[in-house]
């Protein structure tokens, strides 16, 4: 066998691995045998071998150490760059759980229940987003923690804003203990389905500029390596030293491009209400 044909199959064969460990990279699928393995992986995840490999093996391919290290930062940021849309889709999952659960609890609260009693009452049925939350809840009121205070750590441990109205009003009732309480969870209830329902318009719209993006890259990639797979001649200035100036500077553009297309199917995060401590009790009355 001729040498050429041997690094020839040591190059496809590490491209094949690299493949492998990037499509396991992207579904979260690595299992580790022992610790071992455990501890290598904590050093080195697969998306990182994965960069490391497809970069070299464009490197021996090209011998253009610009595309080498575009390709690799490629391959780094793919999850991120198409396919993102998981921290949206868990905040709609969340904000349709912390409705459900607010519904609840104001049903329960008509029952002439007080909190204390209504929000472990609540908990079984409250939707698995919010389930650890609520069962944390549950756990520091069982342990004679102060419910003002245990549901301020409820906000943080959900950490959304809508959840921090609900959390808001069930704190100032816990505090001044006045009525219409069940009336105002009930407007919070109806609030957060109209706010769910907004999410999930704009998710949609969100959902689409992501699929442009990934056919843009896509397409951007693969004629990229159909021209140098049938057309190599074609891309010989890039050999020199000036090729490679004029190849960083249209990665760049591209880098910023992609940047952008991403940018615009990222979600705003809205500004917390319950952050910091607790105001005393004096502060509100």
């Amino acid at each position: 066998m001729q040498p050429d044909t041997l690094v020839a199959i040591a190059v496809f064969a590490g491209l094949g691995g690299a493949v492998w460990m990037l499509i396991v990279a992207c579904r979260g699928a690595v299992t580790s045998r022992n610790a071992d393995v455990r501890a290598l992986r904590a050093r080195v995840t697969p998306r990182t071998a994965a960069a490391v490999g497809v970069g070299l093996t464009v490197a021996v391919l090209t011998r253009w150490p610009v595309a080498a290290a575009g390709v690799a930062v490629l391959i780094w940021v793919w999850p991120r760059l198409v396919l993102g849309g998981n921290a949206g889709e868990a905040a709609i999952h969340r904000l349709e759980a912390l409705a459900g659960w607010t519904e609840a609890l104001k049903d329960t609260i008509a029952g002439a229940v007080g909190l204390e009693e209504a929000i472990p009452a609540t908990a079984p049925s409250a939707a698995a987003p919010i389930r650890p939350a609520v069962d944390r809840l549950v756990e520091r009121l069982r342990a004679r923690e102060a419910l003002p205070t245990a549901l301020h750590l409820f906000a943080g441990d959900l950490d959304d804003p809508s959840a921090d109205l609900v959390v808001a009003a069930l704190i100032l009732n816990a505090r001044l203990r006045g009525p219409g309480l069940r009336a105002t969870l009930e407007a919070l209830a109806n609030s957060a389905r109209d706010e769910l329902d907004l999410r999930r318009r704009v998710e949609a719209g969100r959902r689409a500029l992501r699929t442009g993006v990934r056919i843009i890259v896509g397409v951007t990639v693969a004629f990229v390596a159909a021209l140098i797979a049938l057309d190599s001649a074609y891309l010989d200035p890039y050999d020199t030293a000036t090729g490679q100036l004029v190849l960083l500077l249209v990665a760049a553009v591209f880098a910023a491009a992609f940047g952008w297309l991403r940018s615009l199917s990222d979600t705003a995060r809205p500004q917390r209400l319950l952050t910091g401590t607790l105001p005393p009790e004096g502060a509100l009355r």
